[in-house]
């Protein structure tokens, strides 16, 4: 039976507002790169891809360590940031940014999967039909892209979820601020007296996933028998 306590249940929340919001502020900027990686032919292309997969090959921890630098009172966003009376560094934001950047590779990777299956027949008789690049933007790629989108963003909801290594270090473990299942998990598995709840939380986090997983693939089948 879960053992949850009031600051679990905050953890839960945080968790899932820290997820939905990485990936839906991620969504514009991971359609918008995977169409520049498939569809326009530019020098840099290469470099590009190798940025945006980044995230992907480096250890958490260490794209913490770089937006800590990035958002500190030190560093130059930061500096500008707190001129303007923005504070990020250990807020649930810091956590969404760190969150967005570690899941940003998996969402445009699916992206780009989904708009790569597109028939470039169908591209090039919208073209035909005198169709502008927004227009053929917005009436073909878009839609036909869904299924990919779908899964980009459930892999990179699933992703935030598990996030540790770049959220603590530039969110911290507030409990009730900052605090998702992760760094909860963490706390509880330094107590030789706290298993219980560890486990607890553990089945929840399991749970949330297979439920978001679920309703991928129910979602994607019911896309391919439209199509």
């Amino acid at each position: 039976m879960l053992s949850l306590s009031a600051a679990d249940y905050d953890a839960i929340r945080l968790s899932a507002q820290v997820a939905i919001a990485a990936t839906v502020l991620s969504l514009p900027f991971g359609f918008a790169f995977a169409y520049l990686i498939t569809f326009v032919k530019f020098r840099g292309k290469m470099m590009l891809e190798v940025i945006v997969n980044l995230p992907l090959t480096l250890p958490p921890v260490v794209i913490g360590y770089f937006l800590l630098l990035l958002l500190g009172k030190r560093g130059w966003l930061g500096t500008l940031l707190n001129e303007a009376g923005i504070r990020l560094i250990f807020t649930l934001k810091a956590a969404i940014i760190a969150s967005a950047i570690v899941g940003f590779p998996l969402l445009v990777r699916s992206l780009r999967i989904g708009m790569e299956s597109i028939d470039p027949q169908l591209i090039k008789a919208s073209r035909t039909l005198g169709a502008r690049w927004h227009d053929t933007l917005l009436t073909v790629i878009l839609p036909l892209s869904v299924p990919g989108l779908l899964a980009g963003s459930s892999l990179m909801f699933a992703r935030s979820l598990g996030e540790f290594g770049a959220t603590i270090i530039v969110a911290g473990n507030i409990p009730g601020v900052t605090q998702t299942i992760p760094l909860a998990i963490y706390e509880y598995a330094a107590s030789p007296t706290s298993e219980n709840m560890a486990l607890s939380l553990c089945l929840v986090s399991v749970l949330i996933s297979m439920a978001v997983l679920f309703l991928h693939e129910i979602t994607a089948r019911k896309l391919a028998r439209r199509d």
